[in-house]
């Protein structure tokens, strides 16, 4: 790490003399997790787990009127996953973001490398912050913004395991390629995006024959904000092919935001993500997949649907409220969930089961002392119920909760303009 610094400051000190700016910053953020029924319900016999994981990311920024440069490598750990004498990390040093952002005109540029693709509220494009390693795309963007209100930004990436000499098949868990188009509008209180994007996957369609499949996902976001109303919709539909199935599939949500006081404020919403039917004898597949997203924002914190999993199932509708209280560096918030899905969910004697899944009710805490240091916490529990066992299996009797804990600092280690 000390070496990359070194060199990098190196490079920044030979550009030619012009307005420019240079910083380093650290992060570190160590969380303890007590996990008894996350993700999944828990089995008689199985018991709860802890353990603390941790961010260590250095992050450099270069900047001048025409280049924007930004390098940041991070380490993501567990305590105790090597001995205390250890020679070597167990994960090592990974890069997070390298890229460069060259602007052709002044409405116009060019971004080249490992960067965080982020859109709108993040069900489609995330940067899935919450998770230690976070989420990057190898990737290029150029970016029109013809006038204050508008942009467009159009996305490419064509990815490989290695400098081949012959093709050979990809097998790493990422897509194959990738080509998107995002759109956005401001209004005076309000703003709208129309996304389209497609995705192709290495997918084995024979003991020795691999083809690219191809999935579109289109849709728009809308978002308002007055006195004390804001919220926002959006909806996305999904086709083409998928694991060798045609896919027909869409994704609706919204939420009303509405500020109480001062400090208090309440909100609904709610959300559709389509299904499939278990035991269903169509090759169709009716399951939305919200990709690139940062999906533990949404439907739970606990992470029981699409956060790695619950794809190709049978959907969700997700109803749920919000309720605020902020005063001065504190925020604390409650979220009650209630779950259905949106297909049709079979027992092993293939009756239909209740399509209730179950409640979740999310309450956290965030207090910040200062740019430099803050703390948040949180406490999850489900509720669950038999339809959830088919689904996750596990005992939704037993009691199936989840605790946090989490400090970041942030500290700017260097900084210099000429």
């Amino acid at each position: 790490m000390k070496k990359i610094l070194i060199l990098f400051i190196a490079m920044m000190a030979g550009l030619p003399t012009i307005a420019q700016e240079f910083d380093v910053s650290l992060q570190l953020r160590p969380r303890f997790e007590f996990r008894n029924g996350y993700k999944t319900l828990l089995e008689q016999g199985q018991d709860a787990t802890s353990f603390v994981s941790q961010r260590s990311r250095l992050k450099l920024n270069f900047s001048n009127e025409k280049l924007l440069l930004k390098f940041s490598a991070q380490n993501i750990r567990v305590w105790g996953d090597v001995p205390t004498m250890t020679t070597s990390d167990k994960n090592g040093i990974a890069v997070f973001e390298a890229f460069g952002t060259y602007a052709v005109s002044p409405g116009f540029s060019l971004s080249l490398g490992r960067q965080v693709l982020s859109y709108d509220n993040q069900r489609i494009f995330g940067e899935v912050d919450w998770a230690q390693q976070g989420q990057s795309h190898d990737a290029a963007l150029l970016s029109w913004l013809p006038v204050e209100n508008q942009r467009l930004d159009l996305g490419f990436a064509l990815n490989s395991d290695k400098e081949n000499l012959f093709d050979t098949p990809y097998q790493v868990n990422n897509y194959k390629n990738m080509q998107f188009a995002w759109y956005h509008l401001d209004f005076n209180t309000s703003g709208i995006s129309i996304l389209a994007l497609n995705t192709g996957y290495e997918f084995p369609v024979s003991d020795s024959n691999r083809e690219i499949q191809y999935l579109q996902t289109a849709g728009s976001y809308y978002k308002f904000n007055g006195n004390n109303f804001s919220g926002d919709l959006y909806g996305y539909v999904q086709v083409g092919e998928k694991a060798n199935r045609n896919l027909e599939a869409w994704n609706l949500g919204g939420i009303i935001n509405y500020k109480i006081s001062e400090n208090w404020g309440i909100a609904a919403g709610a959300e559709y993500l389509s299904g499939t039917d278990m035991g269903t004898t169509s090759e169709e597949l009716q399951s939305f997949t919200p990709l690139f997203g940062t999906n533990h924002a949404f439907n739970g914190f606990m992470d029981y649907f699409y956060v790695g999993n619950h794809q190709n199932s049978v959907g969700l509708q997700d109803f749920y409220g919000k309720i605020n209280y902020t005063s001065g560096k504190f925020k604390l918030s409650a979220i009650p969930h209630v779950f259905y899905s949106a297909a049709d969910i079979q027992d092993p004697g293939f009756s239909k089961m209740d399509s209730y899944l179950g409640t979740e009710i999310d309450i956290t805490g965030n207090y910040k002392v200062n740019d430099m240091f803050s703390i948040a916490m949180g406490y999850s529990q489900m509720f669950g119920t038999n339809s959830l066992e088919i689904l996750k299996g596990g005992d939704a009797n037993r009691t199936q909760n989840w605790a946090w804990l989490a400090v970041n600092f942030n500290a700017g280690l260097f900084s210099t303009s000429k």
